[in-house]
């Protein structure tokens, strides 16, 4: 017999219970840790789901242009495709990008290198890069809300404690309490995530207030994670082409990492390509995590990026001023509704607005959804400070707008 014949009756095994295994009716269960399963789910999403089914749905729920990526970028992505430009590369990016994109941020920033750039899947991606290379369990990590839920959720899923700064709103619109966010940035505090121009306020931080808590950062060693993706989608003074930026401010070495993305100033929302700013010593590790989470973004995606970068700057002008036409259109709109209170935002693309009896706004979009055949996200989304708020992408023709905003008034004429 031989050492591994198990079925001789010469060997006696003492009786073991079995383990249980998943889906036999033992009684542990698969289930994800318990960080991943206190996260919360998109309120967004929930609202889209309940349209499924329902007919002719006017929806300006998520964050999108209702137009396609401009054909020059859409050419330049099947011309890669067609020279077989499929293969991995770079886990940084590929040089011709990282070049484009260095040349284009300092254009619009100061001087730039490429060391100082790296290309993600996204800008999502990029943003859960930058919390995994600086945040670790138990590090207290500020955000500034109402803020798309990723950037509260993403340190939580590393372990991380979250506290939350609000934005006060009166007549001048969605405004920083300074002094606040000051003083809730203590010393232990490792990170400060902030998304300027915001989703889903459309509040633009100021050079002042950046000046302010980059100073106070320093002092303090913290770490800054600025998601700077609608920077280009800032109404302004004339011949301004961007909303302030820390990179105006920072050093490119300094406790600061920028975060952008090609889905809003090129309408690449499905392309999944982002960028990063970042000091060059975390860039041999940034490409580590980035090996292990992606490897890299797409090759030919990867050149799609270069043409938008060096030959979209017209579309993207183009684009912003038609969606300041499109803001105003909107707001004009809505300012002549019963319970709307709406403040015309310097930034994105949304207007976040107070509407009477949205104090329950989950509940009333899911509603405008199935009786009136309008999505809308809901404030309750973008945490505790956006409840009695919805949020309306005004990225598309005023007329569709025109067509929302009689559905909303049915409605609120019919409760």
């Amino acid at each position: 017999m031989s050492d591994l014949d198990l079925s001789s009756s010469a060997i006696s095994l003492p009786d073991t219970p079995a383990a249980p295994v998943a889906g036999t009716g033992g009684s542990a269960q698969a289930t994800a840790r318990d960080a991943v399963r206190a996260l919360r789910s998109s309120q967004i999403r929930e609202v889209a789901n309940a349209g499924f089914g329902v007919a002719d749905v006017l929806p300006f729920w998520f964050g999108e242009s209702d137009r396609v990526t401009p054909a020059f970028i859409r050419e330049a992505a099947t011309g890669a495709l067609a020279r077989g430009e499929t293969f991995y590369t770079h886990n940084l990016g590929i040089a011709p990008l990282r070049e484009a994109l260095a040349r284009y941020v300092s254009d619009l920033h100061g001087a730039t290198p490429i060391e100082s750039v790296a290309v993600t899947s996204a800008g999502v991606n990029a943003l859960m890069l930058a919390a995994q290379l600086v945040v670790g369990a138990g590090d207290r990590v500020v955000a500034v809300t109402p803020l798309w839920p990723n950037l509260v959720e993403i340190p939580k899923i590393l372990g991380a404690s979250v506290e939350t700064v609000a934005l006060g709103y009166g007549e001048r619109g969605w405004t920083l309490d300074l002094e606040g966010l000051l003083k809730a940035l203590t010393p232990d505090t490792k990170l400060l995530m902030i998304n300027s121009p915001n989703n889903p306020t459309g509040w633009v931080m100021t050079r002042d207030e950046q000046r302010a808590v980059l100073a106070h950062c320093r002092r303090h060693g913290i770490w800054i994670v600025a998601d700077e993706v609608y920077e280009r989608l800032y109404y302004g003074a004339a011949g301004e082409r961007t909303a302030p930026s820390f990179l105006d401010l920072a050093s490119r070495d300094e406790r600061l990492i920028c975060v952008n993305s090609f889905s809003k100033a090129w309408l690449m929302t499905g392309w999944r390509l982002g960028w990063m700013v970042a000091p060059r010593a975390l860039m041999d590790d940034l490409g580590k995590l980035v090996e292990y989470n992606t490897s890299c973004a797409p090759s030919f995606v990867q050149q799609a990026g270069v043409v938008a970068v060096e030959q979209g700057e017209a579309f993207t002008r183009s684009l912003v001023a038609d969606l300041r036409v499109s803001r105003d259109h909107l707001a004009a709109a809505l300012a002549g509704l019963p319970g709307v209170d709406v403040k015309v935002p310097h930034g994105a693309m949304y207007l976040f607005f107070k509407l009477e009896g949205a104090q329950q706004s989950l509940d009333l979009c899911k509603a405008l959804v199935r009786e009136a055949g309008l999505g809308l996200a809901p404030g309750s989304a973008f945490g505790s400070r956006g409840e009695g708020f919805v949020r309306w992408c005004y990225a598309c023709d005023p007329a569709r707008l025109d067509a929302g905003v009689e559905r909303l008034s049915r409605y609120l004429a019919s409760r």
